[in-house]
């Protein structure tokens, strides 16, 4: 099949058509709103963690979690109701993704048990991640990028500044997560 430049060339800006209103499906429909919430709570929880020790920093978490649970399957909902497409049920299969990934992450916990508070946000950290990372691949989405660069930050902050590893991700991955949210609304 031969095809000329003129030809070569439209079919070129037809695909960077659809790829920029892919991104503009994907910012008009909320996908943001995940990455303000969970930046929101890590920078919160992260921060109670790097100054208050014991059992009331998993307090915290707890609390924090529940709501960012909670918050997700309703932002989740909602965002369903308004892109549907009942020939490709992918919402229910991308949760039940990251309810398989976070049990997977809970019992790998057990089996490690015990284990010190920055090991153990250093798992979470790293199963999040990972779901991000192969969402993200599925998807072709900047969650790959975003994954990736929080791992390498927070194995930086888990090494290098292990005194000031709840504050660095408090801040980096946190506030990574809510300037890509505004990056992703605003930018696509």
């Amino acid at each position: 099949m031969d095809i000329n430049p003129n030809e070569a060339q439209e079919s070129l800006q037809a695909i960077q058509h659809i790829m920029i209103k892919t991104k503009r499906m994907i910012a008009s429909s909320g996908a943001y709103k995940f990455l303000f919430l969970w930046g929101v709570i890590w920078l919160v929880g992260f921060l109670a963690t790097q100054f208050i020790q014991g059992a009331a920093a998993g307090y915290i978490w707890l609390g924090l979690d529940t709501i960012g649970g909670f918050s997700s399957a309703f932002i989740g909902i909602r965002m369903g109701r308004t892109v549907r497409n009942e020939s490709n049920p992918s919402g229910i299969r991308i949760g039940a993704f990251w309810w398989s990934l976070m049990a997977i992450c809970g019992l790998t916990i057990l089996v490690v048990w015990p284990i010190d508070w920055k090991q153990f946000s250093m798992m979470i950290i790293l199963f999040v991640m990972t779901g991000w990372i192969a969402t993200g691949l599925l998807f072709k989405a900047v969650s790959v990028w975003l994954g990736i660069g929080i791992i390498a930050l927070a194995f930086v902050g888990y090494y290098l500044l292990p005194n000031y590893f709840f504050l660095w991700m408090s801040i980096l991955g946190g506030g990574g997560m809510i300037a890509a949210g505004f990056y992703v609304r605003s930018r696509w």
